[in-house]
C-alpha cells in the first residue's frame, strides 16, 4: 500500500531504500490518489532527479499503471491492476516492514457508517 505524508516526509533514504525510481514514483501517486501532479512536482516531492522521473512516469503509463493527462500524471483507479505490479507489491511489503501491515477490522472499526458525500447511490 502507501505511506502516509508525516512517514514520506519524516522518513530518510535508507529507510525507503530498495525501491527504484519507478516504484517510489508510484508509491508517491498512490499515497496522493486524489490528485494529479507534473513530473516536476513529483521529482521535487520525492527528491528524485526530474528526467529520471519523467522516465519512470511513461514506463508506468506504458504498463497502465498511472494516468496522463496535459501536464499531469496520477496513479490508476484500477487497484487490480496495482495489485498486480511486482514493484508495487515489494513496495508494499518494505512499508509493512518498517510501519506494520495495516489491520483491516481496525479500520472497519472507524470507518463512517455513511459514504462520502462523493459517492453516488446506484439506483
Amino acid at each position: 500500500m502507501s505511506i502516509d505524508r508525516e512517514t514520506f516526509e519524516n522518513s530518510s533514504e535508507d529507510e525507503l531504500k530498495g525501491l527504484s525510481v519507478p516504484d517510489q514514483v508510484l508509491g508517491f501517486l498512490a499515497a496522493h490518489d486524489d490528485r494529479a501532479f507534473e513530473a516536476r512536482e513529483i521529482a521535487s516531492q520525492t527528491g528524485l532527479d526530474e528526467g529520471a522521473v519523467s522516465t519512470a512516469l511513461s514506463r508506468l503509463k506504458n504498463r497502465n499503471l498511472v494516468e496522463h493527462k496535459a501536464t499531469y500524471w496520477a496513479v490508476t483507479d484500477d487497484d487490480e491492476r496495482l495489485a498486480g505490479y511486482s514493484g508495487y507489491k515489494r513496495a508494499t511489503a518494505l512499508f509493512n516492514d518498517q510501519l506494520d501491515s495495516e489491520d483491516k477490522d481496525e479500520w472497519q472499526e472507524h470507518s463512517p457508517d455513511e459514504p462520502h458525500p462523493s459517492v453516488k447511490d446506484e439506483q
